[in-house]
């Protein structure tokens, strides 16, 4: 059963909401980073990038970690953020023109971790890992939720349905043409129900956040040695997650783009790739799959269908029929000599959301030799694998909603 419980957030007051919360501080260039910190003094990336009020960007380490502390503190004091009275679970929806995401925002716990009520299937990097546990340690808070996905429940649906024709807390669309509202569930009865309702979920996945969650774990048990009256019910025994049914998950794809062909020329390479695929030359017709096992390639300018043999290739488990793999274990491996994919640099990764071109327009700038793209994972095969026990390769999947920092903060 998985463990969900409300917390006292804090959160931005209902006249700056729009102006505090922010996309993920990744997602800027320096340039649109610089532009938003000089003309918005209530964006939370002030707290984030400490750095800037001393005209200093190279601020980093723990260093950086105080300072974000301290503007974090400043914040609150000047009345930015104010804390709920009361526990809550607070109901958040995301709509464009394109999605409609709606799901709740809650603590989740450590132990489910462990335990394998949250399930992951990514694997993690250590380094990183420890930086956040770090960052955690020394800020005191965590601003942006894990994205956890869970399979449709209908008593949550209908309390988020009968919330959403209530008025709302927050309400306010942002440059980028998304609108986002929401609810906060402080009725003892309608926490109680989504409390029992997630008791009856078997199993929780992790679909983005994986280093947020495993620091948050690391840090659960550093405090909780350092505690004499450790509990398991204090506040760093939880993360703030955002959970999302199943049915409103997007998955996207993940181009791969390769720097060389490992001593082959061009036909060489084709000719390897026979071995493992029924190939056809497309020309300059943009091909796209549509079924599993299906692959696009650009290579010296042209596009080309490569079919999997399945006479040639053997599924042995779940991971092994994941596309991903698939090129993975017949090309990336044994044709292109890339044994480590998480950090070879032979390798990049660019998700296939926005831009259909771009396995030939990258390739065609003379940076890279070949690009391959493939479909989408479906919530299904992520399950499957992670209920295998394995891990999905890394940059197999680009999974939306895309969560805002400080909308709600959870501090330990």
């Amino acid at each position: 059963m998985a463990i969900v419980k409300p917390f006292k957030a804090i959160r931005a007051t209902r006249d700056k909401v729009a102006l505090v919360s922010t996309k993920s501080r990744e997602i800027y260039t320096p340039e649109m980073l610089d532009a938003k910190l000089a003309f918005n003094p209530y964006t939370f990336l002030h707290v984030i990038n400490p750095g800037y009020k001393y005209h200093k960007q190279d601020v980093s380490g723990e260093l950086r970690f105080k300072l974000v502390h301290n503007r974090y503190l400043e914040f609150k004091e000047e009345q930015y953020f104010t804390q709920d009275e009361s526990p809550a679970f607070y109901i958040y929806q995301k709509k464009s023109a394109q999605n409609s995401f709606c799901g709740i925002i809650s603590a989740t716990s450590v132990e489910d971790y462990h335990n394998d009520v949250i399930k992951k299937h990514e694997g993690t990097l250590q380094q990183r890992e420890l930086l956040f546990e770090n960052y955690l340690k020394n800020t005191g808070f965590n601003a942006e939720p894990v994205l956890l996905t869970y399979p449709d429940n209908s008593t949550i649906e209908t309390i988020i349905k009968k919330y959403q024709q209530e008025r709302t807390e927050y309400e306010f669309t942002t440059t980028d043409k998304e609108t986002h509202l929401l609810w906060i569930v402080k009725n003892t009865k309608d926490i109680e129900e989504i409390t029992n309702a997630f008791k009856e979920v078997k199993t929780l996945y992790i679909a983005d956040g994986h280093h947020r969650s495993t620091s948050s774990c690391l840090l659960a048990q550093r405090l909780a040695k350092e505690n004499p009256d450790h509990t398991g019910n204090e506040a760093y025994n939880f993360f703030m997650s955002y959970l999302l049914p199943e049915s409103q998950l997007s998955i996207y794809e993940f181009n791969r783009f390769i720097k060389d062909l490992n001593g082959l020329t061009p036909d060489e390479f084709l000719i390897e790739l026979d071995t493992y695929f029924r190939i056809e030359n497309r020309g300059q017709e943009l091909y796209k799959p549509t079924k599993k096992h299906h692959f696009s390639m650009y290579l010296n300018g042209e596009f080309y269908s490569l079919y999997l043999r399945k006479s040639a290739y053997e599924f042995t488990n779940a991971l092994s029929k994941l596309d991903a793999e698939i090129l993975y274990q017949t090309v990336l491996k044994p044709i292109l000599g890339i044994q480590d994919i998480r950090n070879d640099s032979k390798i990049i990764y660019s998700q296939n959301k926005s831009d259909s071109l771009e396995l030939k327009t990258k390739v065609d700038t003379g940076e890279y030799k070949v690009s391959f793209g493939m479909m989408p994972t479906d919530i299904d095969e992520l399950k499957s694998i992670v209920d295998s026990g394995l891990l999905m390769p890394p940059k197999t999947t680009y999974i939306e909603p895309k969560l805002r920092s400080a909308l709600t903060i959870y501090e330990f």
